[in-house]
């Protein structure tokens, strides 16, 4: 290969491949494309290949590159080419290549000097080669030819643009140093898509096929149409020399030649040719490469800072150090005794704002479940009237009551008194079950070592269990308690005198005592969920749930009142789910057969989860709406009563009740107290200080330590691959590190005066070549360049001398050539309306005008005379 600059980045781009390949990442440098700019015949395809080192592009006169050859370099170990097109088909022989190009390009184009936009995809892998892409594109020509369309200079201009766009894509932009570069298509395509040139390259060809006695030299010096990062000058092989096979390292010594040898280019030689191009070029890349360390260095830093809590336990790790064990199971069961009992009891440190933890979730248990498991097995009114009115009955028996019987009060009392075992049980079930879960998410941390975990959990979990039969056993006995003594001297009961008083509807909003004074039941978001959509469909309001109405708002400011419902003879009645709706419902209705909210006998009230619906009618139950009962046992209960029923008996009734509901209440309060406290010191306590100080012996009972503090083969692997990535990333650090020493960027040159890009074609500034004096004056050296203002300057032709008054140049005597050298060609361009549309033929090119600064005190008469020349 011929690029050694490239050769030199390559273990650089692999030594990061590599590295970033160690921790299964990849490294995304995304190196710039270089793609080809010219006109036809401008020699691109030469300029591509020198850079790649290689030959392999179709050659000839005309239009050759018909189709965009999108060139990928790939490193790999063995060298070969395929194409897109065929990909089953691995070409060694570059000669293949070539001809397999020129064959696509026929098979889509055809023979006849016709254009594609469609790019032929060549991959290239070899050792010698960075993972590039280079764009060979057709040259820009103007006049159709052959197949070509009318519009072929624009088709092939937008094919241009399209590839060149790209901001990370370098441009060579090619032009012949035979011809007017001030016209150069490649420039002006360039100054489109980079107006700041940080991404154009100018490269002259074909200097050695220039007039004789002219040369390029104020171009590739960058004085003439300056570019910001200037020309560098190109001589490629000669079609004789490519049909002579010449190889492309002799055609690099004959170039160096070249420059070294003519007198115009040898004292900048070291800046000409394809090293120097190629040089420039890798040079972008390495710039490249080193603008993406900075962010490749920020993201290995995160990953390392991440890993190095972890990986400080495992650096002195050694699996089957029996003190390493010891120290491991008593760290282990410590942290699971801290962690249990963090959640449990709550902590400031690390809190998950996610869901509720164990202890909070107990809370909820005993302040919010257990209540609504209270009163959801409040009695029906009618069921204890009817209860109430038997049990008068059958202690007077045959005899008619004139008092109404203590007995009665006791029996309905202890009844109810039955009924809060089941909701106590359950809240211990309840409880056990969170217990259980939370061992569980504290033992995650044991994963590592399996058979601990198992025994930990087994050992836990038992015990817990063992502690329920415990804690039910008393609670029962609290209720037994409860039930063994009916206290009619508590200082909250009401006694008989104020029961004979106390109306039904006062009771009815006194379901659970100290509730009454509380306005407000619950607030939250419901969605009433039958109104139709000519009314507007389903819509979302903040609820608020009093012990007398409900109502609801437009938001949860509750300044804006949509209505108010009041709680009187409504019922609460379960609705199923809709098919494609994934709410929960439920339906509040009027027992009188009345409408509730305008037209609807129901309104429909949907949550997002059963567990909203079931708290909503919990909050409901509070208020004293009850659920739907079964209608026609209700009405028989009801038309029973009321034809059996005298109005003594009834007053009898409505005082027991009275006293049941001030008795029950009692003792819903205590048990609402005592249960969170028995389940606390019976269970949640117990299993805290067993954990703590019991654990840790029923393990070593259980298994020996060996087996208990076998590491998983998960574990092992983990802590391998953790081990190894934590290394990985500190060796890509220590890489980058060593990029960033090793390289050396290159910073942008400073901007120049580029506006003679925005000229037109036809107002061009000036010639790129001009004419050597075919002897020099006495004394000067022959290397010395520039406008020769004395006599054996070229003579101006009779059609030429006609077309303009003034004398020729040569009669005047000219400054010395450093000041032309120095000044800006574009300074001040003659005005010249009656210049000729062309240069007669036989006169080369002249040289741009430099006038120095005293151009005002020239006669008037020389000024139209230059342009002859310069034109």
């Amino acid at each position: 290969m011929g690029n050694r600059g490239m050769e030199e980045l390559i273990p650089l781009v692999n030594k990061l491949q590599d590295a970033f390949s160690s921790i299964g990442q990849s490294c995304h440098l995304d190196l710039p494309q270089i793609a080809v700019v010219g006109g036809q015949s401008a020699g691109k395809s030469s300029v591509l290949e020198n850079f790649v080192g290689r030959d392999f592009l179709p050659r000839g006169s005309g239009i050759v590159t018909r189709r965009p050859l999108i060139l990928q370099l790939i490193f790999s170990k063995t060298e070969y080419a395929e194409f897109l097109h065929c990909k089953s088909k691995k070409f060694t022989d570059f000669e293949e290549v070539r001809q397999e190009i020129e064959a696509e390009t026929d098979r889509i184009t055809g023979t006849n000097k016709g254009i594609s936009p469609v790019p032929i995809n060549l991959r290239v892998y070899s050792p010698h080669v960075l993972n590039l892409t280079l764009i060979d594109l057709p040259g820009i020509t103007k006049v159709p030819v052959g197949d070509q369309p009318p519009d072929i200079e624009y088709q092939i201009k937008d094919m241009i643009l399209q590839f060149i766009s790209r901001e990370s894509s370098l441009i060579l932009a090619v032009t012949p140093a035979n011809m007017d570069l001030a016209n150069s298509d490649a420039l002006k395509l360039a100054k489109e898509v980079d107006p700041q040139g940080l991404r154009t390259i100018g490269v002259i060809t074909k200097l050695d096929l220039m007039d004789e006695g002219t040369d390029a030299r104020d171009i590739l010096e960058n004085k003439l149409l300056p570019l910001r990062r200037g020309y560098i000058g190109v001589v490629n092989r000669s079609q004789k020399d490519i049909e002579g096979k010449k190889d492309i390292r002799a055609a690099l010594a004959a170039e160096r030649k070249f420059f070294l040898s003519h007198p115009a280019y040898r004292h900048m030689a070291d800046r000409m040719g394809t090293p120097h191009l190629q040089k420039t070029l890798n040079q972008q890349l390495t710039n490249h490469i080193r603008e993406s360390l900075p962010a490749l260095r920020s993201k290995l830093q995160s990953q390392l800072l991440s890993l190095e809590k972890e990986v400080e336990e495992y650096k002195n790790f050694r699996p089957d150090d029996p003190t390493r064990k010891t120290k491991a199971l008593l760290q282990m069961v410590q942290q699971f005794g801290v962690d249990f009992e963090k959640r449990i009891e709550g902590s400031g440190d690390q809190v998950d704002t996610l869901e509720l933890s164990g202890g909070a979730r107990i809370n909820r248990i005993f302040h919010e479940r257990f209540p609504f498991e209270l009163v959801k097995m409040e009695f029906d009114e009618k069921d204890l009237r009817r209860e109430i009115s038997y049990a008068i009955k059958n202690i007077h028996g045959v005899r008619t009551g004139l008092f109404t019987p203590d007995l009665a009060f006791e029996a309905i009392v202890k009844k109810q008194v039955v009924k809060l075992k089941e909701p106590c049980l359950k809240c211990v079930d309840l409880v056990i079950q969170e217990l259980i879960n939370t061992v569980r998410q504290c033992t995650s941390k044991l994963s590592s070592y399996p058979r601990l975990r198992e025994e930990t959990e087994r050992i836990v979990t038992t015990y817990i269990r063992e502690r329920e039969g415990r804690t039910k056993d008393q609670i029962l006995l609290l209720i037994d308690i409860e039930q063994s003594y009916i206290n009619t001297n508590h200082e909250d009961f009401i006694g008989f005198a104020n029961a004979q008083q106390r109306s039904t509807q006062l009771n009815k909003k006194r379901a659970i005592p100290n509730q009454g004074e509380i306005l407000v039941i619950r607030r939250g978001w419901l969605t009433i969920n039958n109104i139709s959509l000519m009314k507007g469909g389903s819509k979302e309001y903040w609820f608020v749930l009093t012990a007398e109405s409900l109502s609801w708002y437009k938001d949860e400011e509750e300044k804006e009142k949509k209505y108010m419902l009041p709680l009187d003879n409504l019922k609460i009645r379960d609705v199923e789910k809709g098919f494609m709706s994934n709410k929960h419902v439920f339906a509040i209705f009027n027992t009188e057969q009345r409408n509730v909210y305008k037209d609807l006998r129901q309104i429909e009230l949907a949550c997002d989860s059963q567990e909203d619906v079931d708290s909503w009618k919990a909050s409901f139950l509070r208020a004293g709406v009850y659920p739907e009962k079964d209608q026609a046992e209700n009405e028989d209960g009801a038309q029973e009563n009321t034809f059996s029923m005298d109005p003594q008996l009834e007053r009898q009734v409505e005082t027991i009740r009275n006293l049941v509901d001030s008795y029950v209440a009692i003792i819903n309060k205590s048990i609402r107290d005592l249960m969170p406290k028995t389940i606390m010191h019976l269970m949640i306590n117990n299993t805290k200080a067993f954990i703590h100080h019991e654990l840790l012996a029923y393990l070593y009972s259980s298994a020996d330590q060996s087996s208990l503090m076998e590491e998983s083969a998960d574990q092992a692997q983990r802590r391998d691959d953790m081990l190894r990535m934590y290394h990985a990333l500190k060796e890509a650090l220590s890489i980058i590190g060593d990029i960033s020493t090793s390289t050396v960027s290159t910073p942008v040159p400073p901007p120049v005066d580029d506006t003679w890009l925005q000229s037109t074609s036809s107002h061009s500034p000036t010639p790129q070549r001009r004419p050597v004096s075919s002897m020099h004056p006495p004394g000067r050296p022959p290397a010395v360049r520039g406008p020769t203002p004395g006599p054996p300057l070229i003579p101006v032709p009779v059609g030429a001398a006609a077309s303009f008054s003034a004398p020729p140049i040569p009669s005047r005597p000219g400054p010395h050539p450093s000041v032309f050298a120095n000044n800006d060609p574009f300074s001040a361009p003659p005005q010249i309306p009656s210049r000729p549309a062309r240069i007669p033929p036989g006169i080369p090119p002249g040289v741009p005008s430099r006038r120095p600064p005293a151009a005002p005190s020239r006669p008037t008469i020389i000024r139209p005379a230059e342009p002859s020349l310069l034109d």
